[in-house]
């Protein structure tokens, strides 16, 4: 049974969320929260770790200038981890930032999460990041628990209209985040220059000696497309825009 709650962050910022313990039950729990009408969806995985500074800014820079706007401009859903902590912080940042409205959804296990003011939360949980407008809990204990309710969350919202994940960064869960990202057979865009993991599957998408086996089974798909950090924010910001119409 779906539990609908709300979680207060600060006075007049309040997000609707709700627990989910079977997938059955989505499509109701996402109606429950508003989240009916479907729509375009950007999935975003990853994170912001073990990179140079100049690195990051341009990271910072593609969700300011590049993502947020695009999700604003095609009326989209925005999914990830709903965490405050690297690629989900810098889209609710960047959401704040532009002024948005686009829905912003975060899909957590419910055993590794911290709701405000929980002075019992779980043990290493992490707090939910506070400019998301939605999110929806999962049973599950430990991280990567969210990666195929989040490509499921991601399917059902759309509807039939186009989706596509975006990667950066990011570590061993990444991996687990993309491929149900292709089972889902929704594109991913790698954003090779980014590090970690998304590097690992650019390489595995360039067919370069030694790629890691798990990337070169994830480009076998034909489903990884690959962007560089370093193209100027205009070229990024046409790639995207058009994967996100048309695929």
């Amino acid at each position: 049974m779906e539990k609908h709650f709300s979680v207060t962050f600060t006075p007049g910022q309040t997000a609707e969320a709700i627990l989910v313990l079977e997938t059955a039950e989505l499509p109701k729990a996402l109606s429950q929260i508003g989240l009916e009408t479907p729509r375009p969806v950007l999935v975003v995985v990853g994170g912001a770790s073990k990179i140079s500074e100049a690195s990051f800014l341009a990271i910072q820079e593609l969700f300011v200038q590049v993502l947020a706007p695009i999700a604003e401009s095609l009326g989209a859903y925005v999914v990830d981890g709903g965490t405050d902590a690297g690629v989900m912080r810098l889209m609710g940042e960047a959401r704040t930032k532009i002024g948005a409205t686009f829905p912003l959804i975060g899909v957590s296990p419910d055993g590794k999460i911290a709701l405000p003011n929980d002075p019992n939360p779980p043990e290493d949980s992490a707090p939910l990041e506070p400019h998301h407008t939605h999110f929806v809990t999962i049973p599950g204990n430990d991280w990567g628990d969210e990666s195929p309710w989040l490509a499921t969350v991601a399917t059902l919202l759309a509807g039939g209209n186009p989706s596509v994940t975006v990667l950066l960064n990011g570590g061993e869960i990444t991996f687990r985040d993309a491929l149900y990202s292709v089972l889902a057979n929704r594109l991913v865009i790698v954003v090779a220059g980014s590090g970690r993991t998304a590097d690992q599957l650019a390489s595995a998408v360039r067919g370069e000696p030694d790629c890691d086996e798990r990337g070169k089974q994830l480009a076998d798909s034909g489903l990884l497309q690959l962007i560089d950090l370093e193209d100027s924010l205009n070229c990024l910001a046409h790639t995207i825009k058009d994967l996100l119409t048309s695929w």
